[in-house]
């Protein structure tokens, strides 16, 4: 089935190529609803849909359709919106008060994607295709997770009969028809982000940044305020969304924060990662789900953190506690510390960059469904609960045509301190596929020689997503770097292509927006 799968995701676009990228507004097929419907993922459900609305339009281009499929993927989440809400009067328990927070949040979260897609396609020069195709991925990702977070507490029964397949299958045929438009371009390889100034670029990386800050949080109350999120707050009330620099002093503030959507620009900085600290032990053992566990949760835009350490506190016995969670576009974190156990590190969507960053964790520790370059970076393991497996990453690309995937470029794998001693007593692996079409590679790395010769995982006993998820290697070093026992998978892959294993750098994958320059590095702008 993963091999029929993966064939016919091949077919749609070598097929959506061949046809779109011919004189396709000169034929007369092209007028035909059906014709362009059976051109999709999911054509019944074009069909159905377009019938309903557009059942005169005749697109003439390929840029035409695409902008009636976002139209009509937006229609069906604002109704899938109003069904989440009219739920909330049904949440018999914690259990489903908790899923139902994080599907209200994250269909509100997929309407904003829409509509900024489909702005930015309808307005000259409003987007690349290349941001609508991250926008459309994270808008996909958020109705995945409303239907995972169900089964963290095993109330599926509860959200499911309200999520109809309609929605994910109508984004997915936007992604489908954008992906035969996508091109790369940005080839900005300055090393920052380009919405950075230049006095922004010399900024971030002074010691003298804090004497800037807009606002001050000390425990002691020598600051504005002295918890981290009454100082967000405040930052969210702001009429403009310039930048915002937050400065919190060192300390360990033990709360929960939320960057939200619409609170763009925040840049909080630490006194430097053993210094500040934000902390917090919530876990799905706990009563949360792994969404909303998190003991920081960023989604406002262009976020960028520089030394603080983000620790999940909940410990092993409690399962998935999360340190931090972005779906920040654009965001950057530079000289950061994210420590946990399982699911550590919740990469939810859109383009993120690390540098110089440390991640501890056991299980899933580095996982979701952003676009994510991790450079510089060490990722250190710790010891897990016995009879467990240490999992380094679980990606989770669940559409052959969305723009994600975790890249692991010029860092450190190795076994944390309390590991090192007992390593030989647990597996530990690069990944595992969390679904279908994960895509994970590593490149340039320093493995130890605690990495099981298999290098990756499946996920349970079965042969799921084996075929269709794309796994990589690239010119990695160290004891455990040796692919002569890698698994054998159709998806497993031991690249040896400079211009193959460039797919997954900072100038392809997260279209060369978000460098920082390392510090005291030397700076690889590609390779």
């Amino acid at each position: 089935m993963a091999t029929k799968i993966r064939s016919l995701a091949i077919f749609f676009i070598f097929l959506l190529s061949s046809i779109f990228f011919s004189a396709e507004s000169k034929s007369s097929k092209a007028s035909n609803i059906a014709w362009w419907c059976n051109e999709t993922p999911h054509p019944e459900t074009c069909k159905y849909f377009v019938n309903q609305r557009h059942q005169h339009f005749a697109p003439n281009h390929r840029s035409e359709f695409r902008n009636i499929m976002v139209q009509l993927a937006l229609e069906r989440a604002l109704g899938a919106q109003r069904q989440v809400f009219r739920l909330k009067p049904k949440c018999q328990s914690h259990d489903h008060r908790a899923v139902w927070i994080d599907c209200f949040k994250l269909h509100a979260d997929t309407i904003v994607q829409l509509n900024r897609t489909l702005q930015g396609i309808q307005t000259k020069n409003g987007c690349t295709n290349f941001d609508a195709q991250t926008w459309l991925s994270t808008a996909l990702t958020n109705i995945q997770t409303c239907r995972t977070g169900s089964l963290d507490f095993n109330v599926s029964d509860f959200i499911m009969p309200i999520m109809s397949n309609n929605l994910s299958e109508l984004i997915s045929n936007s992604l489908a028809l954008n992906g035969v438009l996508l091109s790369v371009e940005d080839n900005n390889t300055e090393g920052f982000p380009r919405w950075f100034s230049r006095n922004e670029r010399r900024l971030l990386q002074s010691s003298s940044i804090t004497a800037k800050a807009n606002l001050v949080v000390a425990q002691d109350g020598s600051g504005h305020f002295r918890t981290v999120q009454a100082a967000l707050d405040a930052a969210a009330k702001r009429r403009y969304g310039t930048r915002f620099i937050i400065h919190v002093k060192r300390g360990v503030y033990r709360e929960n924060i939320e960057v939200g959507i619409n609170n763009n620009n925040i840049w909080l900085i630490g006194d430097g990662l053993r210094s500040t600290i934000i902390a917090s032990g919530r876990s799905v053992g706990g009563g949360y789900t792994t969404y909303s566990s998190a003991t920081a949760g960023i989604d406002g835009l262009r976020f960028v953190a520089r030394g603080i350490t983000f620790s999940n506190t909940a410990g092993p016995q409690k399962g998935q506690a999360v340190a931090l969670r972005s779906a920040s576009d654009l965001s950057v974190f530079y000289r950061c510390s994210f420590q946990g156990y399982q699911d550590t590190l919740f990469v939810h969507s859109q383009r993120q960059f690390y540098k110089a960053c440390y991640i501890y964790g056991t299980i899933d520790f580095i996982f979701g469904n952003a676009a994510v370059v991790f450079q510089n970076c060490i990722i250190y393991v710790r010891k897990p609960l016995n009879g467990q497996a240490n999992m380094i990453t679980a990606q989770a690309r669940n559409d052959p045509f969305q723009n994600t995937g975790i890249a692991i470029h010029n860092s450190q794998i190795l076994p944390a301190p309390d590991l090192k001693p007992v390593a030989g007593a647990f597996q530990t692996y690069l990944g595992r596929p969390w679904m279908q079409y994960s895509r994970t590679v590593v490149l340039k790395t320093y493995l130890d020689g605690f990495i099981n010769p298999a290098g990756w995982s499946q996920w349970g006993n079965g042969n799921f997503a084996l075929d269709t998820l794309y796994y990589g290697e690239y010119k990695n070093f160290g004891p455990g770097s040796s692919t002569k026992q890698r698994v054998t998978w159709k998806g497993f892959h031991v690249i040896t292509s400079s211009i193959e294993a460039s797919r997954f750098t900072v100038a392809s994958l997260i279209a060369g927006q978000s460098w920082l320059p390392a510090t005291g590095v030397p700076f690889i702008s590609g390779l």
